[in-house]
């Protein structure tokens, strides 16, 4: 009898073991799967330039048109996000560029450094040349990193003057190739629109799923001025105030954040109200080198800030000293930010009402295809 006992008593250990190794197995199977974040979506767009000697009006217009195109892209959604904007800048048709490239520079690979994009575009020089349209697509495709999400917004734009069909590389092979990568290609004639038809600049679109515009790139750009440009304007000297530069790069971004104000204030007061727009807006990232931004990044650590790269009044803070002048600065750019948003809100309003004209060439040219191509993929605008 006591045999039976003890093996009977062994036969329930066991089960009672089983018996919650099962329960432990649906516990797993049962715990609730993490999710990936969600990636936030980018509205990519490579600027393909030509420089030769007849296109010094088409880098006038890129100069001083580039706030308003970044303006119109941050009002921007993608599934109720506001998506990230990255530019990347080509020339090509240059006679002091290499022969062997096909006369092409990349100049910036895709960027939301906007400071280094109107730095660049103001360095552009133009000379010659030999201009292979076929050659700079397929070298902005091979170049740049587009990547795979169908919900980016991904666009060339290619402006110059000469036939389209020029150099060793056929555009349709280069157009075929942008459409595998989901790259619309969009064509910028600067020049009479039949003469544009003609030498394939409206081919190289309606293969490229793009659209084709004519302009007269010589026309100057012209700035409406509104009753709200000095209060931005005042509002962009307290912005300027709330960065704290870092690291090895923070003193010479700072000087290049006010090297591109005094730029965009070269071709205009309104032109450099455009500008402060664009800063008070989530496109103008500077996490490279400002604290405020950086703290917003996912990697950011204050045990990785080297004192001795800080401003002098921050070098000797403790790491919770430093904390609390970053809120301070990232609360005092909020409401100036929202200040500006205000005003630009009734600026805009302004300006609709007083403009009769058709808007300015690269400008209208660029934001009508980009809000058609858009609105392909069910992105809205903010009104």
């Amino acid at each position: 009898m006591k045999k039976i006992l003890s093996t009977f008593c062994i036969a329930l250990a066991f089960m009672s073991i089983a018996c919650k190794a099962d329960t432990k197995k649906e516990i797993a199977q049962v715990e609730p799967i993490i999710e990936a974040p969600v990636a936030k979506h980018y509205i990519k767009v490579a600027l393909l330039l030509d420089t030769s000697n007849s296109m010094d009006g088409l880098i006038d217009q890129a100069k001083a048109q580039l706030w308003e195109i970044v303006n119109e892209l941050s009002y921007a959604k993608c599934k109720n996000e506001r998506p990230n904007l990255q530019i990347a800048l080509f020339e090509y048709g240059n006679d002091g560029l290499a022969e062997k490239d096909g006369f092409v520079r990349k100049i910036l690979g895709f960027t939301e450094d906007l400071d280094e994009v109107s730095k660049e575009l103001f360095s552009l020089t133009t000379n010659g040349g030999s201009e292979y349209c076929g050659t700079v697509i397929q070298q902005s495709l091979d170049k740049l990193d587009w990547g795979n999400d169908a919900d980016d917004l991904k666009m060339l734009f290619i402006a110059g003057n000469e036939p389209f069909d020029q150099g060793k590389i056929d555009y349709k092979d280069a157009v075929t190739n942008a459409k595998e990568k989901d790259v619309a290609v969009n064509t910028i004639f600067c020049g009479n629109f039949n003469q544009g038809i003609s030498s394939h600049w409206k081919n190289g679109a309606t293969l490229g799923y793009g659209q084709y515009t004519a302009i007269d790139h010589n026309k100057e750009t012209q700035h409406i001025v509104s009753p709200y440009d000095d209060l931005i304007l005042q509002l962009n000297i307290k912005l300027n105030g709330t960065y704290i530069p870092y690291g090895t790069q923070g003193r010479e971004k700072v000087a290049l954040q006010y090297e591109q104000d005094d730029n965009a204030a070269g071709y205009s007061k309104a032109n450099a109200v455009s500008r402060t727009v664009s800063k008070g807006s989530h496109l103008y990232k500077n996490s490279s080198w400002d604290l405020v931004d950086a703290e917003e990044e996912s990697d950011f650590s204050y045990s990785k800030i080297k004192k001795d790269k800080l401003p002098d009044n921050l070098k000797d803070k403790s790491t919770a000293e430093l904390k609390e002048y970053v809120n301070l600065k990232k609360e005092e750019r909020n409401k100036i930010q929202a200040e500006i948003a205000t005003l630009n809100k009734k600026r805009r309003d302004f300006i609709s009402s007083e403009s009769k004209n058709k808007g300015n060439g690269l400008e209208s040219a660029m934001i009508t295809a980009l809000r058609s191509q858009a609105k392909k993929k069910n992105y809205t605008w903010d009104e």
